[in-house]
């Protein structure tokens, strides 16, 4: 009789490399059908509450399915329509901007050469080009036909995942049999999942509101543009909102001058700090229990992977992978690793996310 060979420890290290290494690259590959998938998952997630909501009150199944969608549709439309139109507003400025702009650029350039900087101009010009500027303008504008088909097919993966939302948990549980703590497991997970979605959505519109309205008062063209980037970028953690930030600063900065572009970036700073330092730490609680620079890598890593849909979804999409590697005492510590700091709170060395939901939502998304 054989005895099976054991490997040893670095040779289990570069197996386990090298089978990692080819699930994101498979994942990589297959991102053009998994990531409007995925962004159906989480949508379908947000809507889950008031679908069960209106179950609760007697609203028959398919009433309360096409009231949903009823309302993911106009918001989807509302959106397209603020953003598009003003693109193209812009697009048809776009030459007044470009000479306020080098008439800038020629003013700081001087500047900066007085100060024994040469070539600023040109520095200036290639470091905000308006002719990329107006190429990216042009190419979101050809491809928002694309956009409009991926949004109809999500929207369509939505319906169907909320149909059959009330038999999918009853079907894992028929054909994985899982254990009674992996179900707590799961159950907590998705708690928590529809929670911070739910609560960030909010948060998020919020800011686009109060972004829209102060960018407005200031006189920035294209408000509403900027709310709808501050609300969509908003859920892109670490970077999202000083991208959604920079456009329509340097807008004012064209546009009004610089006390206005001073004005607005200081209105963006107060939003953030407001909204993402005091308000959503207080709603949301301990969140989901994700280190900082966890955060920080799987943003980048998930945008590898699946794009921009993957920096939206970082952060749900790092809680479930914590969630996964905690299941197994083998991959626990990965878990405990790109959980919070344990110094700061008083757990049994597993992940926050296992601790126990402070702010279990009433609803449970199946």
């Amino acid at each position: 009789m054989s005895i099976p060979r054991q490997f040893s420890p670095p040779a289990r290290g570069l197996m386990i490399a090298g089978a990692i290494s080819l699930i994101v690259t498979l994942l990589h590959l297959a991102s053009p059908i998994l990531a409007p998938l995925l962004l159906a998952v989480f949508i379908a997630v947000i809507a889950t509450p008031p679908l069960r909501w209106m179950r609760r009150k007697g609203v028959p199944k398919w009433i309360a399915l096409a009231a949903i969608i009823f309302v993911l549709l106009d918001i989807g439309s509302l959106l397209a329509l603020l953003s598009t139109g003003a693109l193209e507003g812009f697009r048809d400025s776009f030459p007044t901007y470009q000479e306020r702009f080098m008439m800038l650029s020629e003013q700081a350039g001087g500047v900066l050469d007085r100060f024994g900087m040469d070539h600023s101009q040109e520095a200036i010009t290639d470091l905000v080009a308006p002719t990329k500027i107006m190429g990216v303008v042009r190419t979101t504008l050809a491809s928002a036909s694309g956009v409009l088909t991926t949004g109809l097919l999500v929207l369509l993966a939505v319906m169907f995942i909320l149909a059959e939302a009330p038999s999918l948990q009853t079907k894992l549980r028929v054909a994985f049999k899982p254990s009674q703590e992996a179900e707590d497991r799961i159950t907590q997970l998705l708690k928590r999942l529809s929670s911070y979605m739910s609560i960030k959505t909010l948060t998020s519109l919020a800011t686009g509101v109060l972004i829209w309205a102060w960018l407005a008062f200031l006189g920035v063209d294209f408000a509403p543009l900027w709310g709808v980037l501050a609300f969509l970028l908003n859920f892109v953690p670490t970077i999202g909102s000083i991208i959604a930030a920079v456009p329509p600063v340097l807008l004012a900065l064209v546009q009004l001058g610089l006390s206005e572009a001073a004005l607005a970036a200081a209105g963006f700073m107060a939003v953030n700090i407001g909204i993402g330092s005091f308000v959503e730490p207080r709603v949301m609680g301990r969140g989901l229990g994700i280190s900082t620079l966890a955060v920080f890598v799987s943003l980048l890593l998930w945008g590898w992977i699946f794009g921009l849909v993957g920096m939206f979804l970082a952060v749900p999409l790092t809680a479930t992978l914590i969630a996964a590697l905690d299941a197994s005492p083998h991959t626990r510590p990965l878990a405990i690793m790109l959980g919070p700091d344990l110094s700061t709170n008083k757990t049994d060395g597993r992940p926050e996310s296992d601790q126990g939901a402070e702010h279990d939502g009433e609803d449970t998304p199946a």
